[in-house]
Parts: structure tokens; C-alpha cells; sequence
């Protein structure tokens, strides 16, 4: 059995003694970080300059920081709401701030997206891995500690332990140990809300050297709200779930277009006749490929299990067997009923999902035959940034070298995809973005930084529809990106094209896809959004009924910011129409129910004409 201990500082004291003073830590990603362990840690070594600690991680959580009054206003319950009692990692705060002692050094492969740019000390200890080559990465640099959060059960009353959330790396670095290729100490921390996930996870005491279990160390799961999804997520979905063989297997990348397919995958097996009159509006000069019901049931294998998988599973699509399970994850991370869906799971139900190592998910080596057999009629769906009109995709960073994320796993998936017989790898996004009062298209002519090579160009789709640019000349792989390019951007794509020789000068875009604009996609969804069938918190949400009605208005003035010609009329609308008694309850949500100073009477007009607008569109 592990020594139990019930205070952090002495379980910190008693790793040191065991390990001694040059500590290589492990963290799990994202959610199964043991925090009040690694914050003991980090303590003792900021306190003793002789204790050289290495924390090695990934997707390292933060509490979201609100910058300005409304979204002080806004999201400060929220957060006190779904994260008030998450003990927040010190490494981070410190890394942040440029104070980390020059004793301690934090690693990392993967960022919470976009939320380390500009940050030097984290860009410059960045490492571009594949999610399966993190654990070697770890085993190289002599790891000896891996703290990690646990699930706890006992069973005729010997206590057993769930890795729960992350199986992902720490599978394959205990496998490693049992080989004898690794020696290092399993420490768990327990935590009363993490599910207890079936499968090679579940360990029994003794692979734990010791174990954090206290009343006083418990504390609620970081659980991010799913966030709404808008016409051009919701568009790009439906384009995938018309791509989804019945029989097959699927992978989801996290965000709002996974919840978007998932839904899709829905409305197509729950209201067939809806999905096919949605996809004739939505891409009218072409037929969608996959209608069908879903009879067999899909596989579902991803290294990332989130809240839409459960959706499927609800509705009977997630429902072919595979040696008895009909899911496979490798971590998890969701909001706060995704976390009790689980753990309130009947165990005949919850025993066909299995977390697994990430080798498990993301490859092919070791059980390849079982796993061909499995995983038939693959999609792996990822999401892009950006992509080139010649194939290559942007996933992980910019071109002056900031890391926006990281790899992850989605080159593994692609290969994966090339790999399969019947297999394909789709990449999603968006095919313009904002910056600031400018507009910008995410198909480019080039860009220096790639993620995935255009020699592994496969499936790609924007909110205008579908490029399958698999095993196609350079020329019809242009081709094929400008007909889901956004219109304000073709022509001028195009005649780069032509200049470097790669189109011919007489190419025309066929009229078909000369009207791809956002306004055509609103339409083109308006009639199943007021069905109901493309809500934008299909799987629920853990914002209020006031809060889901006051995002739409908050977005819509956030964009009316970039154009600022556009808030004069928006205030003047705002302080000339009374509010009603739904935008009261908002205004007074946002505590401008009863303003008292000129900026609040300001934005307590800006917010109630971004609600009646809201509404109209």
C-alpha cells in the first residue's frame, strides 16, 4: 500500500527524501494534474535554491481573466461559480509573471490554445512533439516523480485507484517501469468528483509510493462551459457528419465544431428528411455523400473524450462493439455535468467506455491487426487554423515562430488516415478570421509554418463546403481550396495561383462557389436554427438561461468594437427602446439595472440594443 498522507507539505517533504534533490516531474495533461502536490513542490524548491525541479506538463488549466467591466461582470460569477474552489497551479502564475526562481524549469508540448503567446519563458521551453512521443521525451530527461489525480474506490475494502482522466502518457511510462526502462514515483492525489474509469487504469494500490487523501485537498474539477456554436462551426459540422459512413469509426478534436458534428451526426439519424433539406440549402450544387441512418452504430477511438461523445451514445449512434467496448479515450475534459454523467454512468454502460495509453489511440503499433479490424470506415477529425491553396495545413503556430497549441496528435490521426483502407483524415476550419477591423483568409497562398505537409493533404472543409484534395495534381488541389474559400478572397488567391504557373490562365471558379459568404450561410441554417435542431448548446451548458441569452449581445458587441462607426447607433438605440422584462433580467445580471456612473450608463445601452439585435438575427 502507498504511504497515505493527508498534508501536501509533507508529502512534498517525503518525495525529496526519497528522490532527493534533482526533481523531473511529470504532469499529466490538462485535467489530471495533482495540484496541491505540485504546488508543495514548487514551494519547497522557490524556498530551497538547492532542489532543482523540472516540471515537464501540458495544457496547464488557468482560470479565465476577465479584462474589462463587461466581461468582469459577466464572467466573474462564472468563474466563482465553475472554478472558485480549483486551487490554482503556482508555476503558472510565476511563468506568467517572468518570476520563476532560476532553480526551476517548466516544459511543455501542448498550450491551452493561444493562451502563452508572447509569453518568452514559455515559448522558448516549448517542445514540438506528437502527443505518443511525450512519454519518451520524459523517460530521456530522467523522470522520477509523476504526480497524479485520482479516482478512489475501494473494493472488499482494499482501496483501488483510477487514473481516470489520464491514462494518456502515464500507461506508457508505468509500462516502461514494469520493463524496467524507467524508475520514478507514482504519486496520487485524490479527488471526490473524478470518475472511476474501468480498463487498464484502474491500479491497485501498490504502484503508488503515496497517496494525498484528505477532505482538506479535495476540490471541484476545472471544468471549462462548453461554448456556443455560431453559423460558420455549425456549418462545418454538418459538412463532416455528411462524410460519416454508418459502420465506421470517429475521432473528434475538442471545440465547438466536434459538439457542431456531433450534432449533425443527430439531426441526421433522429430527423433524416431535416438533414438532407439542411445540406440541399447549405450546399446546394452538390449531394451529400452519407445520409444514412445510423443502423450499425459508430466506434468511437479519440485520444480526447469530451461531452459529444455522450450525445452520441444518448442518441444510439455511438453503439458498435468492439471486443465489448464501443469507445476508446486516452484523457478528459469537459464541463461539470460531463464529470457527473460519468461518474453516475450505470457500470454496464460505463464498462464499454475504456481510457487507454495514448499509443493506444493515436496509433497503429501493437495490436495493428486488431486495431485495422476495429477501425474501419475511419474519419479522424482535426481542427486547422489555416491552410495553404496547395494542401499543407497550420494547426500548432505562427510563422514568426509563436506556439499558439501544439501538434497534439494530429499528425499521428493523419497518418493514421493514410494508413487505414477506407480511411480519412479531415481538417476543419474556418475560412476567415478577424484582426481587429480587418478581415483575413485562412486559406493562403503559403505560410511558414506548417503542421501538416501538403504530401499528406487529405479532406478539408471550411463553412462553403468540402476539398477533397486526397491524391489530387497541384492544380485541382487549388482548385479544389478556392471552391471553399470565402468570395472576398477567390480572385485574388486565384491570380497568385496563375502567376506562379500552378493554374491555368483561362481557370474560372465555377459559379456555384462564387456566393460564399457569411450571409449565405446564416440563411442557408436560419430555418433549422428556428426548428431548434442546431441549438447552440446542443449537449446542455453550465451557463444560466440570462447568461445563454446574454453571449449572443456580448458577441455582437464585440464585433460592433472592431468597427467603431457602428457603436454611435448602437447606443443611441440602446438609450432611445426601453428594455423589456427579458433584457432587464440581463442588464441586471450585468449589475446595469440601475447604473450609477456614465460608463455604466453607457454600456447598459450598448448591451440593451446588442440583446434586441441579437434576437432578430
Amino acid at each position: 500500500m502507498p504511504k497515505l498522507f493527508s498534508d501536501p507539505e509533507a508529502i512534498a517533504e517525503d518525495i525529496i527524501r526519497d528522490v532527493g534533490t534533482n526533481l523531473v516531474v511529470g504532469l499529466p495533461l490538462g485535467l489530471g494534474k495533482a495540484n496541491h502536490v505540485v504546488n508543495a513542490l514548487y514551494a519547497r524548491a522557490a524556498a530551497d535554491r538547492s532542489i532543482k525541479l523540472t516540471l515537464f506538463s501540458a495544457l496547464t488549466l488557468e482560470k479565465p481573466k476577465p479584462s474589462n467591466l463587461l466581461e468582469r461582470r459577466f464572467i466573474g460569477p462564472v468563474i466563482d461559480r465553475l472554478f472558485g474552489g480549483y486551487p490554482d497551479l503556482t508555476y503558472a502564475a510565476a511563468l506568467r509573471a517572468g518570476e520563476l526562481p532560476p532553480n526551476i524549469e517548466v516544459v511543455e508540448f501542448f498550450f491551452l490554445a493561444g493562451k502563452w503567446l508572447r509569453v518568452p519563458y514559455a515559448q522558448q521551453h516549448y517542445i514540438s512533439a506528437n502527443y505518443t512521443d511525450a512519454a519518451s521525451y520524459l523517460l530521456t530527461r530522467g523522470l522520477n516523480v509523476v504526480p497524479q489525480l485520482v479516482a478512489k474506490r475501494l473494493v472488499d475494502g482494499v482501496p483501488r485507484y483510477s487514473l481516470s482522466c489520464n491514462t494518456d502518457t502515464t500507461l506508457e511510462v508505468l509500462r516502461a517501469r514494469s520493463a524496467g526502462r524507467a524508475s520514478f514515483k507514482l504519486i496520487g492525489q485524490v479527488n471526490s468528483e473524478l470518475p472511476f474509469m474501468p480498463g487498464p487504469g484502474d491500479l491497485p494500490g501498490d504502484e503508488f509510493s503515496a497517496m494525498l487523501d484528505s477532505p482538506g485537498t479535495d476540490f471541484p474539477l476545472f471544468a471549462p462551459p462548453a461554448e456556443p456554436i455560431g453559423d460558420a462551426k455549425y456549418a462545418i459540422g454538418l459538412h463532416a457528419a455528411s462524410l460519416v459512413p454508418d459502420g465506421g469509426t470517429l475521432q473528434i478534436g475538442i471545440g465547438q465544431v466536434g459538439d457542431a458534428l456531433a450534432q449533425g451526426l443527430v439531426v441526421r439519424h433522429r430527423d433524416n428528411g431535416q438533414f438532407r433539406a439542411i445540406m440541399r440549402r447549405l450546399a446546394p450544387a452538390t449531394e451529400p455523400l452519407r445520409t444514412e441512418r445510423f443502423e450499425q452504430g459508430l466506434y468511437g477511438v479519440s485520444e480526447m473524450l469530451f461531452e459529444a461523445f455522450l450525445g452520441l451514445i444518448e442518441a444510439d449512434i455511438l453503439k458498435r462493439d468492439v471486443d465489448g467496448v464501443m469507445l476508446h479515450g486516452a484523457f478528459f475534459l469537459g464541463p461539470k455535468s460531463f464529470y457527473r454523467a460519468l461518474r453516475e454512468m450505470a457500470p454496464e454502460q460505463l464498462a464499454r467506455i475504456r481510457m487507454m495509453p495514448v499509443s493506444f489511440t493515436n496509433q497503429l503499433y501493437g495490436d495493428e491487426e486488431v486495431k485495422r479490424r476495429a477501425r474501419v470506415g475511419a474519419r479522424f477529425v482535426n481542427n486547422a487554423m489555416m491552410a495553404t491553396l496547395m494542401g499543407a495545413a497550420v494547426s500548432d503556430g505562427l510563422e514568426n515562430g509563436q506556439v499558439i497549441s501544439g501538434v497534439g496528435g494530429q499528425h499521428d490521426f493523419v497518418a493514421q488516415a493514410f494508413a487505414l483502407e477506407g480511411a480519412r483524415s479531415i481538417l476543419a476550419l474556418e475560412a476567415t478570421r478577424q484582426a481587429g477591423r480587418q478581415t483575413h483568409s485562412n486559406i493562403l497562398w503559403r505560410y511558414g509554418n506548417q503542421t501538416i505537409p501538403r504530401h499528406m493533404r487529405d479532406i478539408f472543409i471550411t463553412e462553403y463546403g468540402i476539398a477533397d484534395v486526397r491524391g489530387r495534381s497541384d492544380a485541382e488541389t487549388i482548385a479544389g481550396m478556392l471552391q471553399v474559400s470565402d468570395s472576398r478572397f477567390q480572385d485574388e488567391l486565384a491570380k497568385t495561383a496563375k502567376d506562379a504557373g500552378k493554374l491555368p490562365r483561362n481557370f474560372e471558379i465555377p459559379r456555384a462557389h462564387r456566393e460564399n459568404y457569411p450571409e449565405r450561410i446564416t440563411n442557408a441554417l436560419k430555418p433549422a436554427r428556428e426548428a431548434g435542431l442546431l441549438p447552440s448548446f446542443p449537449f446542455g451548458s453550465d451557463f444560466t438561461d440570462v447568461e445563454q441569452r446574454l453571449i449572443p449581445a456580448l458577441q455582437l458587441l464585440r464585433e460592433a468594437q472592431r468597427t467603431p462607426l457602428r457603436l454611435p447607433g448602437l447606443w443611441w438605440q440602446g438609450i432611445t427602446q426601453p428594455p423589456d422584462a427579458s433584457r432587464l433580467e440581463c442588464l441586471a445580471r450585468l449589475g446595469l439595472d440601475r447604473p450609477t456612473t456614465f460608463a455604466e450608463r453607457g454600456y447598459r445601452a450598448l448591451v440593451n440594443a446588442a440583446l434586441t439585435r441579437s434576437r432578430t438575427q
